[in-house]
């Protein structure tokens, strides 16, 4: 004789499976949403060093005192180069108020086209190639480009934006972060 199954068995244990399942994808979903989108509680930007073109060193506590827009893009990066355009004019708008743009190369990004991409657009921010991935790890292991990471007076960071920022919103909230002492 074969024996049955207690549908009331399974019904207990099909649930609690459903539940934990949901509880996980909401737990994924919010810290996903808190990591690449807002930032709610204030987060201490990293400061982590790095080299520019011109061999010059900074970090970004020497920033500290500027609203900052931390730029990783790659020049194989579509989405990059169509959003540049707007990266310099935010950067030229707002640089006279205490606005600067941090423009951070991929490590996979060969250093030659890099240079080349920076000169020949006359790109008129910072530029640095992240040869290691050791920036991109400390803003949270960035690994998609465009991210853009924005950055108040203080160090702190203030948003994310994984993809093309709405530049208008953007503007706005420069606009915002300067006039704060």
């Amino acid at each position: 004789m074969k024996p049955v199954p207690n549908p009331d068995v399974k019904l207990a244990v099909k649930p609690a499976r459903y539940v934990a399942a949901a509880i996980v994808a909401l737990a994924i979903g919010v810290g996903g949403y808190l990591a690449f989108e807002s930032v709610g509680a204030a987060q201490k930007a990293p400061n982590v060093g790095y080299t520019l073109l011109s061999g010059q060193q900074g970090s970004v506590d020497q920033l500290r005192g500027k609203v900052v827009l931390v730029n990783f893009w790659a020049t194989s990066c579509t989405t990059c180069m169509h959003e540049m355009p707007q990266i310099i004019s935010t950067h030229e708008k707002f640089k006279a108020r205490g606005y600067e743009t941090l423009s951070v190369a991929m490590s996979y990004d060969p250093p030659a086209y890099v240079i080349n991409y920076a000169e020949t657009r006359k790109l008129p921010f910072d530029v640095a190639i992240d040869n290691t991935g050791a920036i991109a790890k400390s803003f949270g292991q960035v690994q998609l480009t465009p991210t853009s990471v924005l950055i108040n007076k203080r160090g702190e960071i203030v948003k994310r934006y994984v993809g093309e920022p709405d530049f208008v919103a953007l503007h706005q909230l420069v606009d915002k972060l300067l006039a704060e002492s």
